[in-house]
């Protein structure tokens, strides 16, 4: 793994020179002015503090960038994140997000080690659609008080919504008002402008100058940005203990999962875009480093961003340099603008956030599984994304995977199993048609023969015609399982104890595997297995004689 990845960094910087440096120092400065407003906006509403989103954003973005998988794999916090952190924070404090944090980069590191990649391929795509949807929910949810300058009670985003009840929802004007400027000019902000200077930060400067020429000042501010990397609350290594882990071992999975599923569909997606390989396990492994390393500076979990990547792509990004660069330059902005940054309105970024949460959603998958009427898709979908508000995201992805076996299951169960009498006409032969084709015929099975689907099958031969000579056409089986195996050995035994001729053709290797083990070919012989019924027939007739 180690000689692969510097055989990549070589790939990568072959031929690199000045201007490739350049367009890597410029891509950065684009995805700089991207994350910047959205570090702090993820870093507020993660329960955190926005000094902990830039701290995260830099440091993410040179650590898990140079031992990554890719060269375009922009890290840093997310909105899917800083949902899930929310509830952590509320639960454990933010030392309880601190050691999460630790202990979920250690299980990425192992994930990427024993090379488990492969398991994002597990998740359906309607799932991962869902709880995406189910985040973008909880974000929103958990910045109406921001947004709208409510005061709310409660532990959870359902409490906090329940709690309007009792306390009272009063909107306060100059906090909409914000917002709304922010929402309007991100919405408005034209695409080609956007590649340049992002509507976000557009929208948050001059929310500021406005909140500050109207002398809006009970308005609720971001507060001091240090300068440092080094955060006062952070976590200690000394505080580490197997107690804390028990406690937060639901919290560290989640952080995991999360981390792992953004960061490898962020590098999938991007791998498209830029034409290039991405190694996902060496990826997993960059993203567990960063990931305990991020606590000891008082940053919060991070994972890919696709939104930052994207814009590193289109802006022209050449190398890992660019996410490199990207940090350097919110490192100067942290320096050389933390008293700006520090009165920017909580409601400014509630505006960003609310269309980021909005942008978050999958608008043309969603809309394609519900023009085209995929119910299986359309079900999937809204379990999962129901189950990602009320209950976490490990819960909602382990039910939306459930969910979508079962559904599979359910229809695979559902083998298709047809008999057919043979065509005397085709068959050429002196003094008309053999008498043994009339009581010939063959069984067309197709689906795949699993345990779930055992019952139809025995079911459905039972009804079989009246043979002597039962040729079974499993050319559409494509798989078979040891109950599968059993159920067509006991029906072979049966055919043969009463009397029959039984020959199977058109099997998989697979199938054939099966077979030989369950003791099919034992039984039959391999001289009752062809590559096809046409064969099977013209054995038949050899052996009577007739042809």
């Amino acid at each position: 793994m180690i000689r692969t990845y510097f055989e990549s960094l070589k790939r990568e910087f072959s031929g690199y020179g000045a201007a490739g440096l350049m367009q890597d120092m410029m891509a950065g400065l684009t995805v700089c002015a991207v994350a910047l407003p959205l570090a702090l906006a993820f870093g507020v509403s993660s329960g955190a503090t926005a000094a902990a989103g830039l701290v995260t954003a830099i440091v993410a973005g040179v650590v898990i960038a140079l031992l990554g998988g890719a060269s375009y794999q922009i890290s840093g916090p997310t909105g899917a994140m800083s949902a899930v952190l929310a509830s952590i924070v509320a639960s454990y404090g933010l030392q309880g997000v601190f050691f999460a944090c630790f202990a979920a980069g250690v299980l990425l590191l192992l994930a990427g080690v024993f090379k488990l990649g492969r398991l994002i391929t597990f998740i359906p795509m309607p799932v991962i659609m869902g709880f995406t949807s189910g985040i973008a929910v909880i974000i929103a949810m958990g910045q109406i008080d921001n947004f709208f300058g409510t005061v709310s009670e409660g532990g959870s985003n359902l409490e906090k919504l329940a709690s309007y009840a009792r306390l009272g929802f009063h909107p306060d004007l100059s906090s909409v008002l914000i917002g709304l400027l922010v929402a309007a000019v991100m919405l408005v902000w034209p695409k080609k402008w956007g590649a340049r200077v992002p509507g976000s930060l557009v929208g948050i400067v001059l929310a500021t100058a406005v909140a500050a020429a109207a002398g809006m000042d009970s308005l609720a501010v971001v507060g001091d940005i240090p300068r440092t990397l080094l955060l006062a609350d952070r976590l200690h290594l000394s505080g580490l203990s197997l107690s804390m882990a028990e406690d937060l071992i639901s919290p560290i999975v989640t952080i995991a999962a999360l981390g792992m599923i953004e960061s490898l569909l962020c590098g999938a997606s991007a791998a498209r875009m830029k034409g290039e390989p991405f190694n996902a396990d060496q990826e997993l492994i960059a993203q567990g480093v960063g990931n305990i390393l991020l606590p000891l500076f008082g940053g919060v979990p991070a994972t890919a961003a696709i939104a930052r990547t994207s814009v590193a792509v289109k802006s022209g990004q050449q190398t890992r340099l660019t996410s490199v660069f990207h940090s350097l330059f919110l490192l100067a902005s942290m320096f050389l603008l933390g008293g700006v940054m520090a009165r920017l309105p909580l409601a400014a970024l509630a505006g960003v956030l609310m269309v980021t949460a909005w942008r978050m959603n999958d608008w043309a998958g969603i809309r394609y599984i519900f023009r085209h009427r995929f119910k299986s898709g359309i079900s999937q979908f809204l379990v999962t994304m129901v189950a990602t508000v009320v209950f976490d995201l490990t819960t909602a992805i382990i039910l939306g995977v459930i969910y979508s076996a079962v559904l599979y299951m359910a229809k695979s169960s559902h083998i298709r199993i047809s008999f057919s009498d043979i065509d005397e006409g085709k068959v050429r032969a002196e003094g008309g048609a053999p008498a043994v084709l009339r009581s010939s015929g063959v069984a067309y099975i197709t689906g795949p023969l699993f345990f779930g689907a055992v019952d139809e099958f025995n079911h459905r031969m039972a009804a079989m015609p009246a043979y002597d000579h039962v040729i079974l056409s499993m050319r559409g089986m494509p798989s078979v399982d040891v109950s599968g195996a059993q159920a067509m050995l006991e029906l072979c035994q049966s055919l043969r104890e009463q009397g029959k001729s039984v020959a199977c053709c058109g099997m998989s290797e697979p199938v054939r595997t099966y077979f030989d083990r369950a003791g099919i070919t034992e039984l039959l012989g391999e001289e009752s297995y062809f590559w096809s019924a046409d064969q099977a027939i013209v054995d038949l007739l050899k052996a009577d004689r007739a042809y």
